[in-house]
Order: C-alpha cells, then sequence, then structure tokens
C-alpha cells in the first residue's frame, strides 16, 4: 500500500519529531531564562494544528473511508469507537505516569542555575517521558504515511510540544547527577522512544493493514493528538504565558493549517 520511500520519509519525520527533545535540553543547558510568552505561543500554535488537523482532515478521510465500505450508520460508529480509543490510549499512559515525575510538569531553564533538588532521580523523568512519547511516534509515523500535505504540520506541531519535555527531562537529570552532558544526552535518548513507536506500528500494523486499518488508525490518532492539545498543550502554555497568548498561538495555528490544506485541494 506503500512505497519504500514514503516509508523512510515517515520514519524521517518521526525522528525529527523525537529529537527534538535535545533542543530544550540545550536551551535549558545554555539559556539563562525562559521565553515564556515565546513558548506559550508555540505551544498554542502546535496545539492549534493538531485540533485543527484532527476534525477537518483526519476524521473527515477516516468518515469518508469507512462510509464506503460500511455505510453511514456503521461507519460512524467506527468513527466514534476508534477516536475515543485513541484518547483511552494516551490517557491510560498518562494516568500511570507518577504526577510527580510527569514530564509535563513546567519547568524554566532557570531552575539549571538555581540548584533545585528533586525527590526523584532525573533518570526516572527521562524514562516517563520516553513511555509518554511512544504513541507520539506511533501518531507522527502513520499521519506522515497517510498524506505529506499534514504530515509536515503535524511534526512541527509535535517537535514544538518536544522542546518543553526535553526541558523537563534535563532539570532534573542536572540536578541529580550535576552533569551537564549527562542532562543533554538522557533527554536526547529519551526522545527515541518516538521512532520506536514508529517502528513498533511498522512491524506489528503493517502486516494487516486494509483500507479499514487505515480508517481506524487515522480516527485513533485524531484521538491521541485532541488529548495531547487539551491535557498538555493548552494547559502547559497557560503556565508558561498569558491566557490570550496561548490562544493567539492556537489560532494561529489553525489559520496556518486551514491555509496549507486549501493551498494543497
Amino acid at each position: 500500500m506503500f512505497d519504500s520511500q514514503n516509508i523512510l520519509f515517515a520514519f524521517f519525520l518521526t525522528t525529527v519529531t523525537g529529537l527534538s527533545t535535545g533542543i530544550g535540553s540545550l536551551i535549558a543547558l545554555l539559556a539563562k531564562k525562559t521565553n515564556t510568552s515565546f513558548l506559550s505561543l508555540s505551544l498554542g500554535f502546535s496545539a492549534g494544528i493538531m485540533i485543527y488537523v484532527s476534525f477537518m482532515e483526519m476524521l473527515p478521510e477516516a468518515l469518508s473511508s469507512m462510509t464506503s465500505l460500511y455505510g453511514d450508520k456503521q461507519a460512524n460508529l467506527f468513527l466514534i469507537l476508534a477516536f475515543f480509543a485513541g484518547i483511552a490510549f494516551i490517557s491510560i499512559i498518562d494516568f500511570l505516569i507518577p504526577e510527580n515525575v510527569n514530564p509535563h510538569e513546567v519547568h524554566g531553564v532557570e531552575e539549571m542555575h538555581e540548584g533545585r533538588q528533586l525527590k526523584r532521580t532525573g533518570m526516572v523523568v527521562a524514562l516517563t517521558t520516553a513511555i509518554h512519547n511512544f504513541p507520539e511516534g506511533i501518531a507522527t509515523f502513520t499521519s506522515a504515511l497517510e498524506s505529506l500535505d499534514i504530515a509536515v504540520p503535524i511534526t512541527v506541531a509535535i517537535a514544538i510540544h518536544n522542546i518543553p519535555e526535553g526541558i523537563a527531562v534535563a532539570v532534573p537529570v542536572y540536578h541529580s547527577s550535576g552533569s551537564r552532558r549527562k542532562a543533554f544526552w538522557y533527554s536526547f535518548a529519551s526522545g527515541l522512544a518516538e521512532p520506536l513507536g514508529a517502528l513498533i506500528a511498522y512491524l506489528f500494523l503493517f502486516r494487516f493493514w486494509t483500507a479499514t486499518t487505515n480508517a481506524i488508525v487515522l480516527a485513533a490518532v485524531a484521538g491521541i493528538m485532541v488529548f495531547i492539545s487539551l491535557d498538555e498543550l493548552l494547559p502547559t502554555a497557560e503556565k508558561y504565558g498569558k491566557h490570550h497568548i496561548a490562544i493567539a498561538g492556537v489560532v494561529a495555528g489553525m489559520i496556518i493549517m486551514a491555509v496549507s490544506l486549501y493551498l494543497f485541494i
């Protein structure tokens, strides 16, 4: 169904999103102050892209494919089940991660210089980030295979989303080890869970890949991205900056995504 070039490009995009955690760690290690307004705007922008593409592109595409196979009533039922299954999948992973080591606890780069000590080791935070990044890798990979029109914006959105995760890993690793090098590499390595998620999707899903599987995965990925936006990106954007800055980012992300999709019609 997909040629080798598309698959390799999907792996490349997934790797880019995963390794963007390294950007977050570099910011934490090199910057002296967090630009909270810019980070808030960027996270809102990322959420806007993911919400818009989920409801305006991925779900309609999944519904159209399902309807041609099963008719309106059954197609809508499958779509609903797949969408909320995606939400359940990512929310269960979040639920299993202890709150005090959740990678979405907000950290500023100032903490690198404050001697802040954490009760848990940085290794635990890196591990939980890796676990959380796993389904995001599946989401990026499968959306990249579906359409390049949505692949690049989603890659940008998730890459932006991973930057504060890189900060969240680097800060406690640095304070538990005293090593800037270790802080960078643990943060960088935690992002490798995303291409690993893509590899798992490729190895286990593709042997069963059909038009129905494609539609179900699209709807589930839409659920994952909506959950990430509402549960992680928007609350983090609010904590980093002002409410209206975050919302401006959301609207800007939606506009960019809308224009992008319109141009490729």
